[in-house]
């Protein structure tokens, strides 16, 4: 919950273990979550290459900018999700049922290359493939790694990883609902006042008699 360097530096440390491949360079924006001695340390340490955007410049990352609505809006909506139910859910979800679904069942365009003509711009495209095709293309990974991809590839169900994650939205939606019923105040209902303790009640001042 939140993005504190601490909180950022702990997720890219679990993002590096699960990822199938091996860490050379780590451009990030210019957040403090990012821009700070800890992970500046880190990956000094670990020998990874560490750039950042420049300033001023949103779209920087314009690949990791792109995928917002794809691997977030498009899923989770924009209701405000905030309660610490609602992050296991969608945490729950991006370990899970949506990583397999996104790398392996979903494929992506990739842009080939783009011509300007007169006033239009021609682009061309490669042919779509999923994230994990495009990682087993021949000496992207190990044997071993590739080999441990295939079988988890082989033993997926898409219709089944879909079932799954449209029930787990529904559960996230419902904990969303609870969590407004149980913040809703009636402005018209009578408030019944708490009971007044003996301290609460201001005490008349205390002097010398005469």
């Amino acid at each position: 919950m939140g993005k504190s360097q601490e909180h950022s530096f702990w997720a890219l440390k679990e993002i590096r273990k699960r990822t199938p491949f091996e860490w050379k360079g780590l451009d990030s924006d210019n957040g403090s979550e990012f821009i700070n001695q800890i992970l500046y340390k880190y990956c000094r340490r670990e020998g990874i290459e560490f750039t950042g955007s420049r300033a001023t410049r949103k779209n920087d990352n314009a690949y990791i900018e792109e995928k917002n609505w794809i691997h977030v809006r498009k899923i989770f909506g924009y209701l405000r999700y905030d309660s610490y139910e609602e992050l296991a859910i969608m945490n729950d979800l991006y370990r899970n049922e949506l990583r397999l679904h996104k790398n392996f069942s979903q494929p992506v365009m990739k842009l080939q290359s783009k011509e300007r003509i007169g006033g239009k711009v021609k682009r061309r495209y490669e042919v779509a493939k999923t994230p994990y095709q495009r990682l087993i293309e021949p000496s992207q990974i190990p044997e071993g790694v590739e080999e441990e991809l295939k079988g988890i590839y082989l033993s997926l169900n898409p219709a089944q990883l879909k079932r799954s994650i449209d029930a787990k939205l529904a559960k996230l939606y419902q904990a969303y609902e609870e969590k407004k019923r149980s913040l809703y105040v009636d402005p018209h209902e009578k408030r019944v006042p708490h009971i007044v303790r003996n301290y609460m009640i201001q005490q008349s001042p205390v002097g010398l008699g005469t």
